[in-house]
Order: C-alpha cells, then structure tokens, then sequence
C-alpha cells in the first residue's frame, strides 16, 4: 500500500512557495526550500490507473453514503459504519480507540465534528470516489481511492536519478491528454501523456491551480489541466462486506492535527 500513503500530488505542487517554516536560531537567515530538481528527460515507469468497483452492492452503498454526507446526517452514517473493530491508520500505527464506536472513531478521523463542515465535504468526496482496491493487510477489505498499479522499484529508480520527491510525481487519469505550450485550453499542444508515470513541476506561489506543468520523458515541460493528473497516494476510507452490506470499516491517513 505504497508504505503508509505516498505524499499527495496537490501538496508537493503547493510547498514550493510554501515550505514549511523550519526552526530558526537566526531570524536573520531564513531557510530556503530545498532546490528543485531540473527538468531533464527520464524513463516512463508503465502505470495502470485505479479500476472503478463497480459491484451493485457497493455502488448503492455508496449512493447512501452520498445522501447522509450532503444531509450530514450521522444517524444515518452510523448504519454505514461498523460498529466496533474499526482502524484507523497513521504513521505511528492504528489512532482508532477501542473503546469507542465505529461512528466515533469516524468522526475524529474525518473531524464531522468542525464546524465549518469540511469534513463532511471529505466524506463526500469518498462517496463519489468509485474506485477501490483490496487492502494489503486487511483481508477481505476494499480501500478507496483505490492504488495505481506500477513497479515500486522502477519507481525508486525514477526517483533516485531524478532526484525527485515522490510527491512530485503523478497519474493521468487517461491515455493521449494533450500537453499544452502554455496554460491555456487553447494553447497549442506540444505533445501527449501515456499511460506512466508523470513528474509534476513546483511552481513557487501556486494557488490552487487550474494548470499543472508537467515534465515529459522527453524532458520537455508544458501544462496539463489540474483534474487530469491523479496523486500516486492519497488517504483512503476502507469497506468490509457486513451481512452482504458494504459498510466503512477503516480509514488511513490523516495527520497528527485532526
């Protein structure tokens, strides 16, 4: 399961204007963010993009999950949610308390409780995720998004003569998206991703943007549209099949702050 989960996509575009501040003895002398590596040609790493899991059972739990989530409606969500045996992990191994219920344990993970609904627009955001993949270590459960599928040790190949951050490396969500000499729709197209593995460019400042540059294996850089490029690794919301129900068994991610 790419270790705990690979750095997100999003987050390694955003950190070149806004590095995390460091502690500093000198006022006087900030650090600097690391350099970014050059643009220079690589060799693809072959990817095949998450598969959606279209079984009918889960697709309609999904639709439930959807309602309770626009509704915020945790009546609701707590039949959508085992009632104990929930996981949920972190770097530092499993957060859930086991005293505490399925839906608790849940609603710490996703913060349901904040009042600025953000995580309800979270939850949302899994319930209209319709890929999901068998979880490495939990044996009969499917975890979504789900995992693209690629050779990890191609990829620290990849990583090692780029001298690249994984964070700084993407999934395009489809074969043959146009690469564009400028971030424009209509800017001219100067060539196309495949199916591998693409680095993404930092670009310092960048705020939340509707383009992405992109390096291509040749080593030429150009922009793509943000929603066409996948993170490798993102959290993920975990189901097992209860009574012949899919219901929300897990979840890994989240950071020390939630």
């Amino acid at each position: 399961m790419l270790g705990l989960r690979l750095t997100t996509l999003l987050t390694a575009l955003l950190v070149a204007g806004a590095w995390p501040a460091a502690a500093q003895s000198q006022p006087k002398a900030p650090q600097q963010p690391p350099p970014v590596a050059p643009a220079k040609p690589y060799k693809p790493v072959a990817v095949t993009p998450p598969q959606p899991f279209d079984e009918p059972a889960f697709v309609a739990m999904r639709k439930q999950l959807a309602a309770a989530a626009q509704k915020k409606d945790r009546a609701a969500l707590a039949k959508l949610v085992v009632a104990g045996g929930f996981f949920w992990e972190k770097e530092g191994g499993n957060a859930a308390d086991k005293k505490k219920s399925g839906i608790d344990n849940l609603s710490t993970a996703l913060g349901l409780a904040v009042k600025d609904g953000a995580g309800w627009d979270v939850l949302a955001g899994f319930a209209d995720e319709p890929t999901a993949s068998p979880a490495a270590e939990q044996k009969g459960v499917m975890c979504a998004p789900a995992d693209p599928v690629f050779d990890g040790d191609a990829f620290e190949t990849l990583i090692k003569e780029t001298q690249t951050d994984p964070g700084e490396w993407g999934v395009p969500v489809s074969t043959n998206i146009d690469v564009h000499g400028a971030p424009q729709a209509n800017a001219p197209s100067i060539g196309k991703l495949g199916a591998a593995l693409v680095r993404i460019m930092p670009e310092a400042g960048a705020q939340t943007p509707n383009y992405l540059r992109v390096v291509m294996p040749s080593g030429k850089t150009g922009f793509v549209s943000v929603d066409s490029i996948a993170p490798i690794g993102s959290d993920q919301l975990c189901y097992v099949k209860d009574g012949g129900a899919w219901k929300i068994t897990g979840y890994i991610g989240g950071g020390d702050g939630q």
